[in-house]
């Protein structure tokens, strides 16, 4: 409904190797609902879901009981699978999926989680819970670095009535944090979270499983024995840098420390940014899926 099918969503159609898939396609470009050999629906998205759904009453369309009962018991696994996985195992030295559990359950009914890109959309898609249809905001199409700050002062803009969560890696934060001065003048409060691996950890394991060494995306020294970036870690401190902005500021790193950062950083009333350091190189499974990564 409604997609381009591109590259990028369908690893360059490499996602779609049964060769008994077929695709009902609804656009409103005609170009893009013939794609895959789609039976191409061309029309607005909600009118033609509308139909559809008339259409199926009227044909007393049912979902079979053996398919809903296969469904149940997948989600039942899949529920036990991310409930061990947000689980912690070392409360002081937290991992990514553990701070996004937490911020989860901290989060309320009606709020807003906001991300974009590195490798936190990929496990917010699997960890993450919502419980309302505007609860969820991936900007995932293009992974654009510094969206997550910039986008969820957005959110806030449109519906100030929620909490709005932004989950930013430490290298998306480096690229565009600005907006928060934006967020203090129009005295819109927004809860940023700077999950810090240290680097581009993500682009780290894409360079990685290519084959090739780990070079340049970890946020390292220049080793002058060496003459490459493998020296120490760049002590950076994220919460000095968003208090010098105006921003209300906590580090945070076990998780006691974190849960009791983002209570407080409910009941503050202007932006508040929590820094948790994680550990660098704990990766969520990637359950079969991959990214279709071309070798130049």
């Amino acid at each position: 409904v409604g997609t381009r099918l591109s590259d990028f969503t369908t690893a360059s159609h490499t996602q779609f190797q049964n060769p008994e898939v077929e695709f009902i396609s609804i656009n409103v470009a005609s170009r893009d609902a013939f794609k895959f050999g789609a039976l191409p629906l061309v029309g607005d998205a909600r009118a033609t879901l509308d139909a559809l759904r008339e259409g199926a009453v009227a044909a007393t369309a049912r979902t079979a009981a053996e398919y809903g009962d296969r469904v149940e018991s997948l989600k039942a696994e899949w529920d036990a699978a991310v409930d061990g996985i947000r689980a912690v195992e070392t409360p002081e030295t937290l991992t990514q999926a553990n701070v996004i559990g937490i911020v989860n359950e901290a989060s309320g009914p009606r709020d807003v989680v906001v991300c974009a890109a590195g490798g936190m959309p990929g496990d917010l898609l699997k960890l993450w819970r919502p419980l309302d249809p505007k609860g969820y905001h991936m900007e995932y199409g293009f992974s654009c670095m510094g969206y997550e700050i910039a986008g969820g002062l957005g959110v806030k803009m449109a519906d100030p009535s929620r909490e709005v969560f932004v989950m930013v890696g430490d290298g998306s934060y480096l690229m565009l944090h600005t907006e928060i001065v934006t967020s203090l003048e129009e005295g819109l409060k927004i809860i940023i979270v700077v999950v810090d691996n240290s680097g581009y950890q993500c682009i780290r394991n894409l360079q990685m499983s290519t084959g090739s060494p780990s070079y340049g995306n970890e946020l390292r020294f220049r080793d002058p024995k060496t003459g490459i970036l493998d020296g120490p870690y760049i002590p950076i401190d994220f919460a000095a840098n968003a208090a010098s902005l105006g921003a209300v500021a906590i580090r945070a790193e076990s998780e006691a420390e974190v849960r009791q950062a983002l209570e407080r950083a409910k009941q503050e009333t202007k932006t508040t940014v929590i820094h948790v350091p994680v550990q660098k190189h704990t990766n969520v499974p990637g359950f079969d899926s991959w990214w279709d990564v071309p070798v130049a």
